[in-house]
């Protein structure tokens, strides 16, 4: 026993793969004892409600392949590569806050700007949490830690786009002296009550709600976040850059690269998932029947908004846009 336990390798639980391991795999890879576990994932009473959760939602859901241990993020971040990456982010976009801020860019902003801001990006903060909220939710139901790591960051990647948004809200509202401006409640009023957002605020909301592990991943990935993230760089980015608001469109093209890791990863799962199990390719078409027009329809009504800012940035625009970046995420399924 002993001299066979000697022979053993700290890599062995990846398989003969005859390789050393890389630093991305050893602190990834088969980290949830909790996925497919017999006879059920928790080390719980089998009818508790979080082991029906996932019996239900996860192993119960269509979106299966026989090992999802085999995939992997093209970016193969681990969490200390994605501080290191994202500190390098930070003060690159500290750097664009800092410039614009030296020379009072917001008391020369056009009115036009201001208003549609007020309309659009204001309310934006709430769309945006919930983008992070199903990532995290994505994370957490995910039967790979390959997956929920990359999910996960993800929800990083939206919460400092959050802060960041925030920041210029306030920083407007301060040098123009309208308190208004950075006011949650009238945010949030935008929300809840402006015409042109419910239509967003529902698919929004509806998929907080998509429990099953497969429509989650893909009323986020494939539908939801890429016409959100179409309204915020072809939409928002554009009319701030077009109104000379130099903060805030640096501060969203920064965050952009942030958006393209994510349909990377996405579409390098989807991709996975089909190579191994073909079938899926209907699974995931018949989710994004359900999923992918209404989030354009919507993210294309609040666009609209933003016809009246300089640069003529229209509802049709950010839908040809969002079109686009779904179809980039779901080409690896068809």
């Amino acid at each position: 026993m002993a001299q066979q336990r000697a022979k053993q390798r700290t890599w062995s639980m990846l398989g003969d793969v005859k390789r050393r391991p890389t630093a991305y795999e050893v602190v990834t890879a088969k980290f949830h004892y909790h996925f497919r576990r017999e006879p059920a994932p928790f080390e719980l009473d089998p009818e508790v409600p979080l082991n029906q959760w996932y019996l239900r939602y996860r192993e119960g859901s269509a979106f299966q392949v026989d090992d999802w241990e085999g995939f992997r993020d093209p970016a193969k971040l681990t969490y200390k590569d994605y501080v290191g990456l994202q500190h390098e982010r930070e003060v690159y976009l500290d750097g664009v806050v800092d410039r614009a801020e030296a020379t009072e860019w917001a008391r020369t902003l056009p009115d036009a700007w201001i208003e549609a801001g007020r309309e659009v990006v204001l309310p934006l903060r709430f769309a945006l949490h919930i983008l992070q909220m199903q990532a995290l939710y994505v994370g957490q139901i995910a039967p790979s830690s390959f997956i929920t790591n990359a999910a996960h960051f993800q929800a990083g990647d939206e919460m400092r786009r959050v802060q960041r948004v925030a920041y210029w809200t306030k920083a407007v509202s301060l040098a123009r002296g309208d308190d208004d401006f950075a006011s949650t409640e009238a945010a949030r009023s935008r929300f809840e009550n402006h015409e042109a957002w419910q239509p967003l605020r529902r698919v929004l909301e509806e998929m907080l709600v998509a429990y099953d592990w497969g429509e989650a991943f893909v009323a986020l990935q494939l539908a939801v976040k890429p016409a959100v993230d179409a309204l915020v760089e072809q939409g928002v980015a554009r009319a701030a850059a077009a109104s000379g608001d130099a903060m805030l469109a640096g501060v969203l093209e920064g965050c952009a690269e942030d958006g393209r890791r994510a349909r990377s990863w996405a579409r390098e799962l989807v991709g996975y998932a089909v190579g191994l199990k073909p079938a899926l390719g209907e699974v995931i078409q018949a989710h994004q029947s359900r999923w992918a027009e209404p989030a354009i329809e919507a993210a294309a009504a609040v666009g609209d908004l933003l016809r009246g800012a300089p640069g003529a940035v229209s509802g049709a625009d950010v839908a040809e846009a969002a079109r686009k970046l779904q179809a980039d995420v779901a080409a690896a399924g068809v």
